[in-house]
């Protein structure tokens, strides 16, 4: 890994510096036909015209290459992960079926076992399902089947999930403060879309909060039309440059030790994006924890 980073480093640095050397060239090129054409007035301006247009070529040339290498070292970054992902658990459940096999366990472990097996397999699962959402979410513009959900209930159900797939503690993973008895949160939506957003957000926090998990999950209404879900840990945090390149596919920020394949927080935008919303994160710097909010619209049934 690190000998591809170095190469693409500099196939990048090449890139810049040859078009650099192609721009100065231009431009110098531009400013002699300039002085050897300013008495010519039609012959100095077609120049400035043509040169400029080859500049501006240039730039372009430079800027779409640099763009498809850094795109190319990403989808690397993001097979890499995947294949962990999958291999790390197949090569688990494998170890584990082969001591099944060829030895006499006892029941408590043999039962041990198979709960190591079951999360294994969940893991796998959740790993495909991730990279078919994401193929998936993207290209739905649909929204005819979109119906009235309400959204504390959901959120309610994705945070006691994610508690139980994570063995946390029930403090762990809270309301920073209760929804208001009565009140409806409601938006037009699609379930299982909104569930998956959910689950996607708060297995980010708890993943990224490490050993000590203090997950806070907020639900407001900001204004009349508008709903907020705030999901705020006390992790690692997130570098500013890397705010906003997050929600990118395959984009992973620079975290050791953190596994993933780069398209949880993409899902999350596509979905809020096709259900008329938005998602943001909000980080002070690297330890120092992580808010992300997604926003949406609201409706009210009668």
């Amino acid at each position: 890994m690190p000998i591809k980073i170095t190469s693409r480093r500099k196939a990048i640095a090449t890139a810049v510096t040859l078009g650099i050397c192609l721009i100065a060239a231009a431009v110098t090129l531009n400013i002699s036909w300039i002085i050897l054409n300013w008495r010519e007035f039609w012959m100095m301006i077609v120049g400035v015209i043509f040169f400029g247009v080859i500049i501006a070529g240039m730039v372009l040339n430079t800027i779409f290459l640099v763009r498809e290498i850094r795109r190319n070292e990403q989808h690397d970054s993001f097979i890499n992960a995947v294949t962990h992902e999958l291999k790390t658990p197949i090569t688990s459940i494998r170890l584990y079926l082969e001591t099944l096999q060829k030895r006499n366990v006892e029941e408590e472990k043999r039962q041990h076992f198979y709960g190591i097996m079951l999360e294994d397999t969940d893991r796998l699962l959740r790993t495909v399902e991730q990279v078919l959402k994401a193929s998936s979410v993207a290209q739905k513009k649909d929204v005819q089947k979109f119906r009235p959900i309400e959204v504390e209930p959901v959120l309610r159900e994705c945070m006691n999930l994610v508690t139980t797939r994570h063995h946390l503690a029930t403090e762990a993973l809270h309301w920073a403060k209760e929804p208001s008895p009565g009140e409806h949160y409601t938006v037009l939506g699609e379930l299982e879309e909104l569930r998956t957003a959910f689950l996607n957000i708060l297995d980010n926090a708890v993943k990224y909060s490490r050993d000590d998990v203090d997950v806070a999950v907020d639900l407001v209404a900001p204004s009349i039309d508008r709903l907020e879900i705030r999901v705020t840990d006390k992790g690692i945090g997130i570098q500013r440059g890397d705010l906003k390149r997050v929600f990118k596919r395959f984009y992973r920020a620079t975290n050791p030790g953190v596994k993933g394949s780069g398209l949880g927080l993409f899902i999350v935008r596509a979905i809020a994006k096709r259900h008329g919303g938005k998602v943001t994160a909000f980080s002070e710097g690297a330890g120092r924890g992580t808010t992300v909010t997604i926003d949406l619209p609201r409706v009210f049934t009668t």
